[in-house]
């Protein structure tokens, strides 16, 4: 079950063995140890997102279709029901109809946007939108960044260059950078966190796309080896559909 769940075949039987260390003797009592061990393996750090910078800012990054710009999306409608005052940056200027689909995601969130022109530098549309949200009066930077595979190394490397320009807009100061992932990916999503960790470090993920047919057990593998802690989960297609990730009832969910 845990293979199926794409823990991937070096975690599963660690926790498997974690599970039969505990002597369980019924199902319930199994369940119990693979969440106490799962969860043991797992980041400490805070699960909440940083939105203490004024602006906050919070990057989305990841492969095209991993689910980046509705994440970006659902994330400007939840926290402008929570009160902020999010602007969310079109900054994926690469992609085909990047920036249209982004804009009509903010739209349906009822928050305002800002948009680069096409083809035009990723890292300067973030930058402007930092200097618009200070402006504006906005609490919270969303920007949708351009989308790029792990393997094409021009295309991390300018992922940096978002990163840098990102914390020189903020005059040094901390913010969010996400690492969007698709569950239906498996275990190639922890070579993917690897290869954009080195590029801009991660400090959340998201895990879009967790549905019953998608188990997303790869995180386990990603938190325990890099230290970084999902914090959101796509959990449907509607605007709503983006919840706080809870690890406990996650491991639960595996063996539904």
């Amino acid at each position: 079950m845990l293979l199926a769940a794409d823990v991937g075949p070096a975690m599963a039987p660690r926790l498997a063995a974690g599970v039969r260390s505990r002597a369980p003797r019924t199902r319930e009592e199994a369940v119990d140890a693979l969440v106490a061990v799962t969860t043991s393996v797992m980041s400490r750090k805070p699960r909440e997102l940083w939105l203490d910078g004024s602006p906050a800012c919070v990057l989305l990054y990841g492969v095209n279709g991993a689910g980046k710009t509705t994440t970006a999306g659902k994330l400007a409608f939840r926290l402008r029901n929570e009160g902020r005052k999010p602007l969310v940056i079109a900054a994926d200027t690469y992609r085909a109809a990047g920036i249209e689909q982004m804009v009509a995601w903010a739209d349906r969130a009822g928050v305002p946007h800002l948009a680069g022109s096409s083809a035009a530098d990723p890292a300067s549309v973030v930058y402007d939108g930092v200097q618009t949200a200070r402006t504006r009066g906005n609490d919270v930077v969303i920007a949708d960044t351009a989308g790029r595979l792990q393997t094409q190394r021009n295309l991390l490397e300018e992922l940096a260059k978002i990163g840098r320009v990102t914390s020189k807009a903020l005059d040094g100061a901390s913010y969010e950078s996400l690492l969007v992932l698709d569950a239906v990916l498996g275990l190639t999503n922890l070579v993917q966190a690897r290869e954009f960790n080195k590029a801009i470090p991660i400090t959340g993920l998201v895990l879009a796309k967790l549905d019953s047919s998608a188990k997303g057990g790869a995180v386990i593998s990603i938190e325990s080896e890099l230290d970084v802690p999902v914090k959101l989960a796509g959990v449907g297609e509607g605007i709503d559909d983006l919840v706080p990730f809870d690890p406990v009832a996650f491991v639960r969910a595996i063996f539904l």
